[in-house]
């Protein structure tokens, strides 16, 4: 026999659900926000919880009618249950940001985030609550308009409360919100709704923008014994503060280190804190705080750039997608299936990036004879980090082979982590041995930039994403290497000693990477900005 219930109750549960289930993890952050002051009303700490319910409530009851109500509420519990679960975990704030991540990932980055807690919790306040919704004969009032009466009447005296609530206790939520922004962005539903609704706005029914070329008045100047071959190599969720070369306790850059001619930036600012924004943005000719996304995916980067000076360009790929910067120049992307040796699943070790690379090279043609290989790094992508390294590279341990990270402990977790860097580093060791063989046909150089950094569970946050604005440095403060070759460093008239000091004491950021890419392959073009061009101080003429 099916329990029937009224709507209004039905509402009431639902409302229940949302605030003190799927938003648990705001009043947790309420509670550490309130632990830290010295006077607060109980007053005000009692009525946090029962404004959130009267703010649900006045938002759930338009969308209680028949044949909206279950449908509705069922899709907004199962995805209410996933959101929760990160933002508990893993601390993510959901924003347009995020949830254009989310759309924009795989299906081989998406399963590994699928672990035993996160299927319990779905089953438990997701699947469950959804079949019980399902399964409940709702009553609807008759005649209708006194349905709607109940509503509207219900709705009054949830405003109303809010209006009272305001009224007692505005400066107590007013500091709060003031001190603590991202609060604003916590509340479910409306949290991942918004992101939701600002990406359907700003990306899926954006108005098209013409696509624009620029810097086509480009040419490589200057004159070279040798072309030059570049090695641009795109990193993933490395943070600058676990290398070694920057002063880190471990050892995690036991290869470059050993290499003459590697320069370390130790500060370097991402433009943002996650791939589908920092990779097209890096490779723009936008600064972080002028980005458009709309304009950067409709016109030419970096690479176009080079390729109207007559450079050749090769993007290797091994990270899911290059966001749309490789789309005019020649891709080769790794299918695992073809490396068995190097790939288990959907994910290859970023060795495989080297497996044909002479023959690739060799086929490169352009018309100035330089080239250019970017390479998209796996890196440390989370939170499987132990599938980012073979097992001989277990060098500290005890690791953390499960991808629930928040159940491992932080030495664990670090450990792991630091296993991603540590390998990474023995791929640019390679890439630059690749180089060293290369160099009596080519001048020889290779960068490297990642695009994001992570956090390992410092103030409660895991992964990346977290808006610019709130992110602390473990997400924002990434890895730069150079390495060049001494006999490029003689045909750019390039003082390493000069470029060392800079590494060392001044600050920069992926706004630098256009700049100083055309600027160490030497090409002259009106869009050029030599003030973002890190190399020019430290190049004579």
């Amino acid at each position: 026999m099916r329990l029937t219930l009224g709507v209004m109750k039905v509402n009431l549960l639902l409302v229940l659900l949302f605030a003190l289930v799927f938003n648990w993890p705001i009043f947790l952050h309420f509670y550490r926000i309130l632990s830290a002051l010295e006077h607060v009303k109980a007053g005000f700490v009692l009525s946090i919880p029962l404004v959130l319910v009267a703010a649900l409530n006045a938002v759930f009851l338009p969308f209680t009618f028949r044949y909206l109500l279950k449908p509705f509420f069922a899709l907004l519990i199962l995805t209410g249950s996933l959101v929760s679960y990160a933002m508990l975990k893993y601390g993510v704030i959901f924003d347009m940001g995020m949830m254009q991540n989310i759309i924009e990932t795989n299906s081989g980055e998406a399963g590994s985030y699928l672990n035993g807690s996160v299927v319990l919790w779905f089953l438990l306040t997701g699947l469950l609550p959804v079949l019980v919704l399902l399964w409940v004969k709702i009553e609807y009032p008759r005649p209708w308009y006194k349905g709607l009466g109940l509503r509207l009447g219900s709705i009054a005296l949830s405003l109303l409360f809010l209006v009272g609530a305001a009224a007692l206790y505005y400066q107590d939520y007013a500091s709060v919100g003031r001190n603590n922004k991202s609060l604003g962005k916590e509340i479910v539903p409306a949290n991942y709704v918004h992101g939701l609704y600002k990406y359907a706005r700003d990306v899926v029914f954006a108005t098209p923008i013409p696509y624009q070329q620029i810097g086509t008045d480009a040419r490589v100047i200057g004159q070279h014994e040798k072309p030059t071959l570049m090695f641009l190599v795109v990193g993933e969720t490395a943070r600058s503060q676990n290398y070694s070369l920057n002063g880190y306790k471990k050892e995690t850059n036991g290869f470059t280190e050993k290499e003459a001619n590697v320069v370390s930036f130790r500060n370097v600012r991402s433009c943002g804190t996650a791939t589908a924004l920092s990779v097209p943005c890096m490779f723009s000719n936008m600064t972080r705080r002028g980005y458009d996304e709309a304009r950067a995916q409709s016109q030419d980067g970096l690479l176009d750039v080079l390729q109207h000076a007559g450079i050749s360009v090769l993007w290797k790929e091994n990270d899911g997608g290059c966001k749309g910067v490789c789309k005019n120049v020649p891709t080769i992307e790794i299918e695992p299936k073809a490396f068995p040796a190097y790939c288990s699943g959907n994910a290859c070790h970023d060795e495989v990036l080297l497996q044909g690379l002479d023959q690739q090279i060799a086929d490169m043609q352009g018309k100035q004879g330089s080239k250019l290989v970017a390479f998209h790094l796996m890196g440390s992508h989370g939170p499987t980090y132990y599938r980012r390294y073979p097992a001989a590279d277990r060098v500290f341990l005890p690791d953390c082979p499960r991808s629930d990270i928040e159940n491992c402990s932080n030495e664990e977790l670090v450990n792991t982590y630091d296993n991603t860097i540590r390998y990474t580093d023995k791929v640019l060791a390679q890439l630059i041995d690749k180089l060293k063989s290369l160099e009596s046909q080519y001048n020889v150089g290779l960068v490297y930039l990642s695009d994001h950094g992570e956090s390992l569970g410092a103030m409660g946050l895991y992964l990346h994403g977290t808006p610019y604005k709130f992110a602390p440095d473990d997400q924002t403060r990434v890895p730069l290497l150079t390495w060049f070759s001494p006999q490029l460093q003689a045909d750019r008239q390039l003082n390493l000693d000069c470029l060392q000091q800079e590494a060392a004491s001044k600050r920069f950021s992926h706004d630098n990477l256009f700049h100083s890419m055309l600027g160490i392959m030497d090409v002259q073009t009106q869009v050029y900005d030599g003030k973002l061009d890190l190399f020019k101080p430290c190049r004579a003429g």
